[in-house]
C-alpha cells in the first residue's frame, strides 16, 4: 500500500500557506478535493485503511461527542527528525480527543507507535516544513512572518486518505453535532 488514512482536524486559516508549502516540496501529495486540509493537527494516524460502517460510526459518535477546540499556534518547534510544527495551544483538549480515539481503536496507535503509544506522549502540532542545510526553525520563521500568530476554531474532524495524485477526504464529521 502506498497511501494511508489519517483522522486530521482541519486548520482553514492555514491552508493557502501549508498548500503552498505542500506544492513546493511535493506537488503530488497537493490534493483536488477542496475539503481536504492539507493544514491540520494529526487527531490519529494511521488508520484504518478500509473503515467499515462500525468504525465509521464509532468515530461519528466520538466526533459528535467532542466540542469544537479553539486554539491559537504562534510557537514553533521541531522534532527531532527534523519535522518543523507550529504548537497548538492549548494541547489538552487535543490529547483528549487522540486519547478517545485510542481507546476506541487500540489496534491503531498514533504514528504507529513510532513516538509512544500513550497520547500524553504526542506533541499535537501541524507541520510547516522540514529542516534541511537551507531551512531550520529561524528560516521558516521569517516565512511565517505575518501569517502567525493565528487562532483558529477546530470544527472538523476528517477521514482523510494521503498518497501521491490521491490526497482526498473520505469522510468528514463536524465535532460536537
Amino acid at each position: 500500500m502506498t497511501g494511508h488514512s489519517v483522522l486530521q482536524l482541519p486548520v482553514p486559516p492555514l491552508e493557502a500557506w501549508v498548500r503552498a508549502r505542500t506544492a513546493h516540496y511535493d506537488a503530488g501529495f497537493v490534493s483536488d478535493d477542496p475539503r481536504f486540509g492539507h493544514a491540520h493537527v494529526t487527531a490519529l494516524g494511521p488508520f484504518d485503511p478500509a473503515p467499515d460502517a462500525h468504525v465509521l460510526a464509532t468515530v461519528a459518535a466520538i466526533a459528535a461527542a467532542t466540542a469544537p477546540v479553539s486554539v491559537r499556534l504562534a510557537e514553533l518547534a521541531q522534532f527531532p527528525n527534523g519535522i518543523i510544527h507550529l504548537v497548538p495551544d492549548p494541547v489538552a483538549p487535543l490529547r483528549a480527543l487522540t486519547a478517545r480515539l485510542v481507546a476506541a481503536f487500540p489496534q491503531w496507535p498514533p504514528y504507529g507507535g513510532e513516538f509512544g503509544t500513550s497520547p500524553d506522549d504526542l506533541q499535537p502540532h501541524l507541520t510547516v516544513d522540514a529542516a534541511s542545510d537551507r531551512v531550520d526553525v529561524a528560516s521558516t520563521a521569517a516565512l511565517l512572518a505575518g501569517t502567525v500568530p493565528v487562532d483558529a476554531v477546530l470544527d472538523r474532524l476528517q477521514l482523510a486518505w494521503w498518497e501521491s495524485g490521491r490526497c482526498h477526504v473520505v469522510h468528514e464529521w463536524l465535532l460536537g453535532s
